[in-house]
């Protein structure tokens, strides 16, 4: 990082803090101790108002908040950026009703002549390819929301033609295969659910108390509050190297990868209801996978092959 830009961090980050040290620079910077007092004596010229403050608790004091400069990027965080924004190309629907096109051209408009010379290289070298959104999701914005304020929300839920009103505590929301998904715990099954976003019909904020619990889960360790019933059946799969990529693209919150010896096994379990959905989705690892337990689920594997055979 050029010292300019790192001063203008600095600045922002001791403006935050108003009380700092010399190893909190050190830290924050990854720089020396020497580094460090060089910068603050710079910043002290700029006109920064620091103040030393001395004894066994001492460090720096900023004396009041200084007007800051405009936020600046450099070449390697406007490209990053731009990457950035392409993920949201696919999609239809994003929460609260952002669009690609006017956060682009509002971008490029900020550029310089330079700048944008560059990503025009950029557009004509990279290509990005997605999944584009399959159906329209319309209550995302309250969805993130309800996650985000930790708000437990009432929602009519459409599947397999029926419709059923749901009282849930989202947690979060994420993008996966053209699809918007809800991580959420149900308060009327007390049990953790993934939505599917567009099948959600109606979503309406509610004053049931949350839970205090899930404030401490996040989208990384959500898949944690998943338990089966009593009535899943345990699966366990055989996978080659190539079968261990295509779970590390789609999994489900039922199933993880252990390894055995020299084997690697996909272990589970999936609800009777559920069993032409394990078999579709086990059929996509092809000749990757090998199932070993339990017998029912390999001959219907087996019979799912059969049927397809026969339509071709």
């Amino acid at each position: 990082m050029k010292k300019t830009e790192r001063l203008n961090q600095m600045l922002r980050f001791i403006n935050q803090k108003q009380h700092f040290t010399l190893q909190d620079l050190m830290n924050e910077f990854q720089i020396s101790k020497r580094t460090a007092l060089r910068d603050i004596a710079s910043l002290e010229e700029m006109g920064a108002p620091i103040y030393a403050e001395y004894g066994r608790y001492g460090g720096y004091r900023l004396l009041n908040q200084i007007q800051l400069p405009p936020i600046s990027f450099n070449s390697q965080e406007i490209h990053a950026l731009y990457f950035a924004m392409q993920a949201l190309r696919s999609f239809s629907n994003l929460p609260f009703q952002v669009s690609f096109r006017s956060i682009h051209e509002k971008f490029i408009n900020e550029l310089s002549e330079n700048q944008r010379q560059d990503i025009e290289r950029f557009q004509n070298r990279v290509t990005f390819r997605h999944t584009e959104q399959i159906k329209d999701s319309e209550h995302l914005e309250i969805l993130l929301l309800a996650a985000v304020k930790n708000i437990v929300i009432k929602i009519t839920y459409q599947k397999a033609n029926q419709s059923n009103s749901r009282t849930i505590h989202p947690i979060a929301i994420y993008a996966m295969k053209g699809y918007w998904y809800c991580q959420a715990y149900d308060m009327g099954k007390k049990a953790y659910r993934v939505f599917r976003c567009d099948r959600i019909t109606s979503a309406e904020f509610t004053d049931i108390q949350p839970l205090v619990e899930l404030n401490k889960i996040t989208i990384q360790n959500a898949h944690s509050l998943w338990k089966p019933s009593e009535k899943a059946v345990p699966f366990k799969c055989q996978v080659s190297p190539t079968g261990i990529e295509l779970f590390q693209q789609e999994h489900y919150p039922s199933m993880k990868l252990i390894h055995e010896m020299e084997n690697t096994f996909i272990v589970g379990s999936y609800e009777p209801n559920e069993l032409d959905f394990i078999i579709k989705y086990l059929a996509g690892f092809g000749k990757s996978i090998k199932i070993i337990e339990p017998v029912i689920l390999k001959e219907s594997l087996r019979e799912y092959y059969r049927e397809l055979i026969d339509d071709i």
